[in-house]
């Protein structure tokens, strides 16, 4: 499997609008934070997302456009759905499957009315919102070739309008992905984590691949939740900042503490504030298999 960050940072972002800070008015790129979102890839071509923040279609437009099996969302705020409506050139590929808990399912509905109407108007996101719970494993696979046809649209360098539209061929998947939503809390406010192994279509474990977890936004998670991770490879987890407590978020020093009880063999610390320091200097403080990912990174799992 192959995950990409797309965007490591807080609700805010770094640079943080009107702030001089020296981490703001870094030139590193490894600075720069969009809001959290990855894709995860298989080996076998399966693509999915993980949450649709504001700067999704920023995000998104670096990377080769095909088709995305799946979405999915860890809680309804809006650094986490607001670019859901930027999905629509991905339903040239077929409706647009997003996992998420029912409370976020409901939202969705009221946010987004216009997607969800009898007569949905030209143009708007065709979505499939799947309600899911957490430890109740689900499998995303694409077992038929997928074409897509695109209508002509921009100009040349002349500003003439194309006349000639385009085809995309997406082949069957080799592989399937199973998906165990766990559920962890922000604040108050339970939320979902999410488990991801890569399967062969006959349902067995692909050849040497290993476990990812990804989590954010979390402050806390019960006892009971650590049953699903200890076969954990990769764990990629939020980390505010060093120090200055938070009330929704963990810090650095929890997030550590979180990964060694786990016992995974290397960990990401993702949703980052400009409070984190630059990028090298932060990552330097980290003990051996920590590592503050930066947007754009591509890790093999």
């Amino acid at each position: 499997m192959k995950l990409t960050f797309l965007g490591t940072g807080t609700s805010i972002g770094v640079p943080a609008i009107g702030c001089q800070c020296e981490v703001c008015r870094s030139t590193e790129p490894r600075d720069k934070r969009l809001r959290q979102s990855a894709f995860l890839e298989t080996d076998g071509g399966i693509r999915v997302l993980i949450d649709c923040g504001p700067d999704f279609r920023q995000q998104t437009t670096r990377f080769p456009f095909t088709k995305l099996d799946a979405v999915v969302i860890s809680h309804i705020h809006f650094d986490h759905v607001a670019g859901i409506d930027d999905l629509r050139p991905y339903c040239k590929f077929g409706d647009v499957d997003i996992y998420c808990q029912d409370d976020v399912v409901k939202a969705l509905h009221q946010t987004m009315p216009y997607c969800f109407k009898e007569n949905l108007y030209p143009g708007v996101p065709h979505l499939n919102l799947h309600a899911i719970a957490p430890h109740e494993t689900f499998t995303i696979r694409r077992d038929n070739e997928v074409i897509a046809n695109f209508p002509p649209s921009g100009s040349n360098l002349a500003g003439v309008i194309n006349k000639e539209g385009r085809t995309i061929s997406v082949p069957p998947a080799t592989d399937t992905l199973q998906i165990t939503p766990i559920q962890v809390m922000h604040g108050n406010m339970p939320i979902l984590g999410y488990i991801f192994r890569e399967q062969t279509n006959t349902h067995q474990p692909s050849p040497n691949t290993q476990s990812i977890a990804y989590i954010t936004d979390m402050k806390s998670i019960e006892d009971s939740e650590y049953e699903y991770l200890h076969d954990i490879d990769t764990l990629v987890i939020n980390a505010l900042r060093f120090e200055k407590p938070h009330h929704s978020h963990q810090l650095v020093d929890d997030a550590i503490a979180v990964s060694r009880r786990i016992g995974a063999k290397r960990t990401y610390l993702i949703h980052l504030t400009h409070d984190i320091g630059t990028h090298e200097i932060a990552n330097s403080r980290l003990p051996e298999g920590f590592e503050f990912a930066y947007d754009g990174q591509i890790i093999e799992c």
